[in-house]
């Protein structure tokens, strides 16, 4: 991947922080906290009225908490980060139906043949050439060129496959330590809440345990959010390494069968 990609995927990650931070702030101020304050007043005032009335649990008291926006803003982070690498390597995969070096069956290519073909290469459009494929087979073709030599090229295309799954593997790296940060952000308001529940046992001895609970709920409520968040997460990256790793295998077993044995050594 050269420097130009590298900066529009590190223009795009960091547009894509902002607008989650924005996005989830103001869905949090305009809905989710009005919302959990209006139900948690009236849940007060239910047992104001009834002390048997068991309080009933709700979606916005669960996550109207700082710790919990900061996961949702997290994973929709994540979330865009997957998108993009899903729409690349669906772009990858795409590229493999077409023929990009059209031969009949039993034609072989000698080394003072690859010229044409890798201007075919050259031709295509400037976001093609950027992908594994093309960029591939035109190494396979110059190698070709070069060293005359069939298995140098099988080698070479070999090892470029090779160096693309692990710069793949080592991109998800961000999304990962995302699916790490989130549970940590969780345990952090655990401890907030459990260390505010501590410093309000006072007003447990006179009977009042509702700033206690409250506080409980802190505690508790995140992480129990934090958890879920990471396991989709989780299942995504998942399911996108074996997207890419697909992507991998076809990609070396397309230059295997419409490129190199095709190629006629000396």
């Amino acid at each position: 991947m050269n420097s130009k990609n590298l900066s529009k995927e590190f223009i795009y990650q960091g547009l894509a922080l902002l607008l989650s931070i924005i996005l989830i702030h103001a869905f949090y101020v305009s809905i989710i906290r009005p919302e959990a304050q209006s139900f948690t007043q009236e849940q007060n005032a239910m047992i104001a009225q009834d002390v048997t009335y068991i309080p009933e649990r709700s979606f916005y008291v669960i996550v109207k908490d700082f710790e919990q926006e900061t996961c949702f803003i997290l994973m929709f982070w994540a979330f865009a980060i997957m998108i993009m690498k899903t729409q690349v390597a669906v772009n990858e995969r795409r590229l493999l139906q077409q023929d990009l070096i059209p031969l009949q069956q039993g034609v072989r290519i000698a080394p003072e043949d690859t010229t044409d073909y890798l201007r075919q290469l050259e031709n295509l459009p400037e976001d093609q050439q950027n992908l594994l494929l093309p960029r591939v087979l035109t190494n396979a073709l110059s190698r070709f060129a070069a060293t005359k030599n069939v298995q140098d090229v099988s080698t070479s295309t070999h090892t470029m496959v090779e160096s693309e799954a692990d710069r793949l593997e080592s991109e998800l790296s961000m999304i990962r330590y995302i699916a790490w940060a989130i549970p940590s952000i969780g345990f952090i308001g655990t401890v907030r809440g459990i260390g505010q529940a501590l410093a309000l046992a006072n007003t447990a001895v006179t009977g009042d345990i509702s700033a206690v609970t409250a506080n409980l709920g802190i505690a508790f409520n995140s992480t129990f959010i934090a958890l879920l968040i990471s396991i989709v997460i989780m299942f995504l990256v998942h399911q996108l390494q074996l997207l890419q790793e697909r992507q991998i295998f076809e990609t070396e077993n397309y230059c295997d069968q419409n490129l190199i044995t095709h190629l006629q050594g000396q």
